[in-house]
């Protein structure tokens, strides 16, 4: 039986369409809520983005200066071309005119501009202003020129290597453009036009313009004239030296700040060899930080400088060189194989005698050795501002055997990079530790007065350094000047293991004044092919070099005004044994390389008759 009408029913039934009508009012509050507050801001960019077209505004580069001002690199404006294939009239016309004024392939320019499945199409980045302008006066439907930055750089392969380069869409790819890109950079900007639904442009829209930012400035810590100066020296011995590369750098020691950095060959860095990549990117690396070698007689400076430290020698300490070292049996030679016989350590470490520093090392012992090679940093990276550095390579601890602590004394069964071998001498001759850098910071400490060794303990590595390029006398290395340094030739290793028969690294650490370092320099010689090897012949005459057009770039005045390096004439060695031909050099002040196991002389550079310096020195061949 059917339940009769009560007013109890109907209220029953109003008060269920009530609390129905309050839950889809409160479900449309809430998702208005949402799309309003919540996602409108995203949604209301995707409207913008339906009805807008964009082009991007890149933001200019900063500039990269040098310490004292000069421009290193530049952003100058190029222009974008691009088309917007629903909006040309003729197709044909406007491929004619951009193929022939961008000077690129018609057909492909045709395909581009019938592309109407996209909004726009690149054509070309980075269009000089002269064509751009052309463009722009044909008034050509459907086609839009951005604005872009593209770089110059005004001193061309000048430091090319530290600077380095961008890619075509602005972004860093070397040197302080990629390590430093996030502040070259900037923020790129946008110029918004509104569109239909076909992506034409709506006549008399709104336009809207976000401006770009421009990137920060650099300063970097090189001085362009001592670049100068270093590079000249490097393509000299591109040239006369025949090297696969050479490098070089020139360092305050007194703060870290890289003066001068760079290697050769390099590239024109506004006329890059893309098309080369294997070029590219040999010639893009920072040898000196990327690239380990053995240092050979240069890593001699640790070696004594931890000695002296520890007391275990003194500049009058007797060794004695019968041209070799027996060292759990086996026979190490030193370079002069008919040995330096007896001689102090001021007296070795000027003839640079392997024996010598072999009975250092062992003086020290393996964990002495260690303990001093973590405090010169070697084996760590020096955290210098630029990509891509090596560590080095340290043989473990606890593999090293006697005979292998031996050949370390000497700089052999070590791997290093250049900049690390240098952050270690600069820290031993300034006596404190340095912070390596490329950006310039007029703020910064000479130093961080926390002390590598003592203050001693400098002064005799020095006094070394000093003697060991000035054997004749005083000042005489560079004429009149106070000039440190010391030379290393060192074998090269192949990729597989085992020494690279006939390829060699030359080198020249040189310092100044010798007596308290301001300025250090490095030339290394990577593989020289002119007929001789020694880092006293091939490398050390380019670090005299650097040093006289140093001198005279900072107006430095002699230490002492009457030094003349006294002439002499090469005598014809040729025939004489080994033995009177080093008496005859003796006496009129030449020192020698020898080259061979043999007693007689075989060849001589220069050739008698040769008028050259007293203490130059020569090569012997047995």
């Amino acid at each position: 039986m059917k339940q009769p009408f009560t007013l109890f029913s109907f209220r029953k039934r109003i008060l269920a369409l009530l609390l129905v009508i309050s839950f889809i009012f409160c479900a449309l509050g809430v998702r208005l809520f949402v799309i309003q507050i919540i996602n409108g801001k995203s949604l209301q960019l995707k409207a913008i983005d339906q009805w807008t077209r964009d082009l991007k505004i890149v933001a200019p580069r900063g500039t990269i200066y040098d310490r004292t001002g000069a421009t290193l690199a530049v952003s100058y404006t190029t222009y974008n071309v691009f088309v917007r294939a629903r909006e040309v009239k003729s197709p044909t016309t406007v491929a004619t005119a951009l193929s022939t004024l961008l000077n690129i392939d018609f057909d492909n320019v045709y395909q581009k501009v019938q592309k109407k499945n996209v909004s726009e199409v690149l054509i070309k980045l980075g269009v000089e202003s002269e064509i751009a302008e052309k463009i722009y006066q044909k008034k050509l439907s459907g086609v839009y020129l951005a604005e872009n930055v593209s770089r110059y750089y005004p001193n061309g392969n000048l430091a090319s290597q530290l600077i380095g380069f961008t890619s075509v869409d602005n972004v860093g790819q070397t040197g302080v453009e990629a390590y430093y890109d996030e502040l070259l950079k900037g923020q790129d900007g946008y110029s918004y036009v509104q569109s239909d639904l076909q992506g034409k442009e709506i006549g008399g829209s709104l336009r809207y313009y976000i401006q770009a930012q421009e990137g920060e400035d650099l300063y970097l810590s090189i001085d362009s004239k001592m670049q100068q100066i270093l590079e000249n020296a490097l393509n000299n011995i591109m040239q006369e030296q025949k090297a696969k590369n050479a490098s070089g750098m020139i360092i305050d020691v007194t703060n870290g700040d890289i003066l001068a950095m760079s290697t050769k060959p390099s590239f024109d860095l506004n006329e890059l060899p893309r098309d080369d990549l294997d070029i590219l990117f040999d010639q893009s690396k920072m040898k000196l930080v990327t690239d380990m070698y053995e240092p050979g007689s240069t890593f001699k400076i640790l070696t004594v400088a931890a000695a002296l430290e520890e007391g275990l020698t003194s500049l009058e300490d007797k060794f004695y060189c019968p041209g070799y070292r027996i060292v759990d049996g086996i026979k190490i030679k030193c370079w002069k194989t008919i040995g330096h016989g007896s001689q102090t350590l001021l007296e070795a470490f000027g003839n640079s005698c392997n024996c010598c520093f072999m009975d250092l090392a062992l003086r020290l012992g393996v964990e002495k050795f260690y303990q001093y090679m973590e405090k010169f940093g070697i084996g760590q990276k020096t955290g210098i501002d630029i990509s891509g550095e090596s560590s080095g390579m340290l043989m473990p601890k606890s593999s090293v055997k006697t005979v292998d602590l031996a050949r370390m004394g000497f700089g052999h069964a070590i791997a290093m990079t250049p900049i690390q071998l240098m952050n270690a001498v600069c820290s031993i001759i300034g006596g404190q530790k340095i912070d390596l850098s490329i950006l310039y910071d007029e703020n910064k400490q000479d130093s961080q007065n926390v002390s590598v060794i003592s203050s001693n303990t400098t002064k005799l590595v020095n006094q070394l350094l000093e003697y060991a390029e000035n054997k004749t006398g005083k000042y005489t290395f560079v004429e009149g000047y106070n000039v440190g340094g010391k030379t290393g030739t060192a074998q090269k290793y192949k990729e597989t293991g085992g020494i690279d028969q006939g390829k060699y690294i030359s080198s020249f650490i040189g310092t100044y004044p010798a007596d308290a370092p301001k300025y250090a320099i490095i030339v290394l010689v990577d593989e020289p092919s002119a007929g001789v090897y020694y880092g006293s012949l091939v490398a050390a005459p380019y670090g005299k070099q650097i040093f006289k057009n140093l001198f005279i770039y900072l107006n430095e005045e002699k230490q002492d005004d009457s030094v003349v390096v006294e002439k002499v004439a090469m005598p014809n060695l040729i025939g004489m044994s080994l033995g009177d031909a080093l008496i005859e050099l003796r006496k009129i002040g030449l020192y020698c390389e020898i080259e061979g196991d043999g007693g007689i002389i075989t060849k001589q550079l220069p050739p008698a008759g040769t008028s050259i310096n007293k203490g130059t020195t020569i090569l012997l061949v047995t």
